[in-house]
């Protein structure tokens, strides 16, 4: 694995299954206020745990190049019957992965007149590795034709809010679509770790309750996922969060596309 900052992983999460339990009851009943969720564990990379969301709330959106439009970026679009490998030249299926210093700049303009920095960044290996990404996603990526590489990066805002992004680049493109499809329909489930910001990167680590949303786009043969939380780990305010997250993950997005397209 690359060196990088390590922290220990955070408080244990409580029990997912009775979380399940609650919010299918929840559901069923179509009354009463909603269960508490589960709380997120969070450690930056070797260390890092499974995040459950703090309010069963995520953002999804499919955009995979060659593949899909997605006009409502809130919904997932249908995959289609036999999906293209455009945007991944022939025979790159063992073309390693975009260097790590090309996906994840420095710092990106938010388009506002503000700045994305980076505060970490690293190359688990291999891409289940135990601990950055959860058992559904190991047993897809175990069931495809493989899975080249992984790499992950931390940003902060001005405001010292938290943006993880997270790269899986696969041997086939239509894993990339599967992946996708099958994350993003799953809008509560987090299967791809939140990194907790390195000591020397001047954030604090966030409360095991801090909300959070999730994005995921294709390109290629890169499932590009993003993680975007509050600087003070609030629980409200999602679309705007999500919001903030997308220009960061366009920007990271567009560097994988070009590479993935030479």
């Amino acid at each position: 694995m690359a060196h990088n900052d390590e922290i220990p992983p955070g408080p244990k999460a409580p029990d997912e299954d009775k979380w399940n339990a609650l919010l299918a009851e929840y559901e069923r009943s179509g009354a009463g206020p909603e269960p508490e969720a589960p709380a997120p564990r969070r450690a930056w990379v070797r260390n890092a745990a499974m995040a459950l969301t703090a309010a069963a709330v995520a953002f999804a959106v499919l955009k995979l190049t060659g593949y899909a439009s997605e006009e409502d970026a809130g919904k997932p679009a249908a995959a289609p019957a036999a999906p293209a490998a455009s945007g991944t030249p022939a025979g790159a299926a063992d073309r390693p992965p975009i260097p790590q210093a090309d996906a994840f700049p420095a710092s990106v303009p938010d388009g506002a007149g503000g700045t994305y920095t980076r505060v970490g960044a690293a190359t688990p290996n291999p891409c289940a590795e135990p601990g950055t990404v959860g058992p559904r996603l190991a047993d897809l990526i175990a069931g495809s034709k493989g899975c080249v590489g992984q790499h992950v990066a931390l940003y902060k805002d001005a405001r010292n809010n938290q943006f993880n992004l997270v790269l899986f680049t696969m041997k086939d493109p239509r894993d990339t679509l599967m992946l996708v499809n099958e994350l993003a329909m799953a809008f509560d489930d987090y299967q791809v770790a939140a990194q907790a910001p390195p000591p020397a990167s001047g954030l604090p680590t966030l409360p095991p309750d801090s909300g959070m949303v999730q994005s995921f786009t294709g390109h290629g043969r890169v499932m590009v996922v993003g993680l975007g939380q509050w600087s003070d780990g609030r629980t409200a305010d999602f679309q705007k969060l999500v919001d903030r997250l997308q220009p960061l993950q366009q920007a990271v997005a567009m560097n994988v596309g070009r590479y993935e397209s030479e």
